[in-house]
């Protein structure tokens, strides 16, 4: 009926699934308000992936990479083991779906954070 064009309602339909998928999580929540640190990552349709989430006292904040893709955007945590003094997790979050403000934001909030921690730990080491 369509012709050639009937390709068109079949292929963009699947490529922008693809690019739906590939994006990650759409839904990011952050709430670092009293003594930890709140991470929520999940997909608007459940079924797809499973949730991440995670809690972790503030202190435990090494550092944070953010990697801009093209067409995604993840937040990298690196904390402190609880197991192994010496080791480091890397916690890793698809952030593609913020806006550039929230990013800012979030980037604002990490850096407040490691800075106290720095200084809490340069406290630290001139008193011991």
């Amino acid at each position: 009926m369509f012709g050639n064009e009937s390709i068109l309602f079949v292929l963009l339909p699947v490529v922008l699934l693809i690019l739906f998928l590939v994006r990650g999580r759409q839904i990011f929540e952050y709430d670092s308000d009293g003594e930890a640190v709140n991470f929520k990552n999940r997909n608007i349709i459940p079924f797809l992936s499973k949730e991440i989430r995670d809690e972790f006292p503030k202190y435990k904040i090494l550092s944070y990479e953010v990697v801009n893709a093209i067409f995604l955007k993840k937040l990298f945590v690196k904390i402190k083991s609880r197991k192994e003094h010496h080791q480091a997790i890397i916690l890793k979050y698809d952030i593609s779906y913020l806006t550039d403000k929230e990013i800012k934001d979030l980037k604002f909030s990490l850096k407040k954070i490691i800075k106290a921690n720095k200084e809490a730990n340069r406290e630290g080491k001139t008193q011991g």
